[in-house]
């Protein structure tokens, strides 16, 4: 069931277009993400979708009730709409539960579950003055969750945290979905900080929707090199490297993973292992052949200077 429609929305921005033409359905429990460089209208339409950004034109339907902008509302903003902004705010002269306890419109044990899957049950004694700012985005989404809302938009929720707390609010994130049955938008401008979690992707480039799909399709079949360059290492090959390794797609960006290093067999290309780049979990070698230099993630020992014969994966034959 299509909880929320975007029909047809354009916004222009100081005289240029932020936002142009853009619709699509999100169903109830889907976790959706927009992705896109800085720029891209990301947060614009997000916003719009929040009703606090006046579209020029197009409509917005949240349970087929219209979504008003701030033209047509004293207070900007939709009741069953949870915005949370990349630049979040909290009063200081409060202790955390205090501050909790002026938006909660739940039950005490339904407020108290929203607290343990933000993972603020410590900090409620604390002021809000002394948390971190991870601490403090973790409080302002809790506060909002429990004002009941349909619809949950999270502006990148990943900036400016350290790996600690940007693994913390991920599994917060990922929480909110599978126990309290939240719908959710996750903007970001680092398409992989949401690849684990996402079962669709958007791509914004320019204002406009360049990709709407799956997170797996989009991840593997981008719609161009931008959309490739979102979601991490990847190479654009040429015609002949395509025709060599015998690609009946005819798809020109391949990730690293999608090669293998195999015994030399029909269908391989030979290389040299120029460099290899460590990422903690994987590996990637730079792997220079008669037709151009590509990336290959490792599956097993290698080292600079060997000769490797590559081949795509069957499934990507």
């Amino acid at each position: 069931m299509a909880l929320l429609e975007v029909k047809n929305l354009s916004k222009k921005i100081n005289n240029n277009l932020a936002v142009e033409d853009v619709s699509f359905v999100q169903t109830e429990l889907q976790k959706m993400a927009i992705v896109g460089a800085t720029g891209s209208g990301k947060t614009t339409l997000l916003k719009m979708i929040g009703g606090l950004i006046q579209p020029d034109n197009g409509v917005i339907l949240l349970s087929q009730q219209k979504v008003l902008g701030p033209d047509y509302k004293l207070l900007p903003g939709h009741e069953k709409i949870a915005y949370v902004s990349q630049y979040f705010e909290l009063r200081s002269n409060y202790k955390v539960f205090e501050r909790l306890e002026m938006a909660n419109k739940m039950e005490e044990a339904d407020a108290e579950h929203i607290y343990e899957v933000c993972k603020i049950q410590h900090l409620l004694k604390r002021r809000t003055d002394e948390l971190s700012g991870g601490e403090r985005q973790r409080i302002v989404l809790a506060s909002l969750l429990t004002t009941k809302p349909s619809l949950l938009l999270l502006d990148e929720p990943f900036s400016n945290l350290d790996n600690i707390h940007k693994h913390i609010i991920k599994t917060v994130i990922h929480d909110i979905g599978e126990q309290l049955n939240t719908t959710c938008i996750l903007v970001s401008h680092d398409a992989t900080d949401v690849l684990s979690w996402a079962d669709r992707i958007v791509v914004m480039h320019e204002g406009h929707i360049i990709q709407d799909d799956t997170t797996e399709k989009v991840y593997y079949y981008p719609f161009n090199e931008y959309a490739a360059a979102l979601l991490g290492h990847y190479n654009m090959i040429s015609e002949e490297l395509a025709a060599s390794l015998l690609s009946a797609t005819g798809q020109k960006i391949i990730r690293p993973e999608q090669f293998i290093i195999t015994n030399q067999e029909a269908g391989s290309i030979t290389g040299i292992i120029i460099g290899i780049q460590f990422y903690g979990n994987y590996k990637i070698a730079i792997v220079k052949t008669a037709f151009q230099t590509i990336q290959v993630q490792l599956q097993q020992n290698a080292f600079i200077g060997d000769i490797v014969y590559i081949q795509l994966k069957e499934k990507y034959i």
